[in-house]
């Protein structure tokens, strides 16, 4: 750059007419003085220049960077605080922190670190070696959240890391001998790394183990449900029926008329039995949330649902109440086999009621 040139050699020769003296050595003096505009080349500044007049924005963003850095890491470790006390504001804290860290921070140094690259090896690794980061960040965010999808993120980070980036790394490291070790000792570092991270998920196996004891335990309470309604139908047979009796009947048909659509959408079956393991029909960890949207037909029945338990409680003589308690949580973080449950214990309540009634 032959601006670049004039520049320096004003700047060269300023310098010169300031500071050396009339009976110094000129070529000793200037060679003093040149090294003083680089690290190992003169050629660095023309770099630097090109890439200063290619990237205009690149120390905003690397204050950008720097700053989202620094705020993450607060905003991380006062959420991580509270969370371990126990105060409110936690949630907003590690969520605000690992979005920061995750969303702008590492894009933001990739971006600037890509710039010091010159192979496509050492781009391709740290491209991969940043999605794997936010990957795994994000993953850790959405499971502390009950998010869905974390698990997810996390076993795709650790695919690309382990089929990717390792075999990239070790291939290219091994052949370099002044980065031998390195790659050695960190290939090995990643490996443990996995390992312990994927030690912590369940396995498919552990995981149809679970679900089968869930739903295992969900048909054993179902079926106290029958046992109860088996006995009130035989106590009802012997006294008139009342008003209270036909609010517990519309408790009951809504509660059935819940637990049906639930199953049918986690299972495919609007009822199961024992044989449920041959049809492969368990009820999962999914999250409620995903069958009741805000606005939905069944989401209204969940409101009438608590409407009517509250007027069974007022105008019931019995004095067996049914707790009110919240069918599906505000937080959104219920599953399924929670809401299940929730709505056999609300008919459990109802039938232990209406039979106290019958023995009066």
């Amino acid at each position: 750059m032959e601006s670049l040139q004039n520049d320096l050699l004003d700047h060269v020769c300023c310098i010169i007419e300031n500071k050396l003296e009339e009976s110094g050595d000129f070529e000793r003096f200037y060679e003093s003085i040149i090294k003083t505009f680089y690290k190992k080349e003169l050629k660095e500044i023309e770099e630097e220049t090109i890439t200063l007049l290619n990237n205009k924005h690149y120390y905003a963003m690397k204050k950008i960077m720097i700053g989202s850095g620094i705020i993450s890491a607060l905003l991380l470790s006062m959420g991580i605080i509270l969370k371990f006390m126990h105060m409110p504001g936690a949630a907003v804290g590690i969520f605000t922190g690992v979005v920061t860290f995750s969303l702008i921070f590492l894009p933001l140094m990739f971006l600037l670190k890509l710039k010091e690259k010159e192979s496509s090896r050492d781009k391709i690794l740290l491209g991969l070696g940043s999605l794997v980061t936010i990957l795994i960040s994000m993953a850790i965010l959405f499971k502390m959240l009950h998010w869905p999808y974390a698990n997810m993120m996390g076993l795709v980070s650790v695919g690309i890391l382990i089929l990717i980036y390792l075999p990239i790394n070790l291939v290219t490291g091994i052949r370099n001998p002044s980065t031998k070790v390195n790659t050695i000792v960190s290939s090995v570092l990643l490996v443990a790394g996995c390992g312990l991270f994927l030690s912590l998920a369940k396995s498919p196996q552990g995981s149809k183990i679970q679900y089968i004891k869930t739903t295992d335990y969900f048909i054993r309470n179902n079926r106290l449900v029958q046992n109860e309604l088996q006995l009130l139908v035989k106590s009802a047979g012997k006294t008139e029926s009342n008003s209270t009796s036909a609010q517990s009947k519309n408790i009951l048909a809504l509660c059935e008329e819940l637990k049906s659509y639930l199953l049918e959408k986690e299972t495919g079956l609007k009822t199961l039995d024992a044989d449920f393991i041959n049809k492969q029909a368990w009820i999962s960890e999914t999250y409620a949330s995903y069958y009741f949207e805000p606005e939905s037909e069944e989401f209204k029945k969940l409101s009438s649902l608590t409407d009517m338990i509250k007027q069974y409680n007022t105008s019931s003589k019995s004095a067996t109440a049914i707790p009110e308690f919240s069918v599906l949580s505000d937080q959104n973080n219920d599953r399924v086999i929670d809401v299940l449950n929730n709505l056999v214990q609300i008919e459990l309540f109802v039938l232990q009621s209406e039979l106290s009634l019958s023995n009066l």
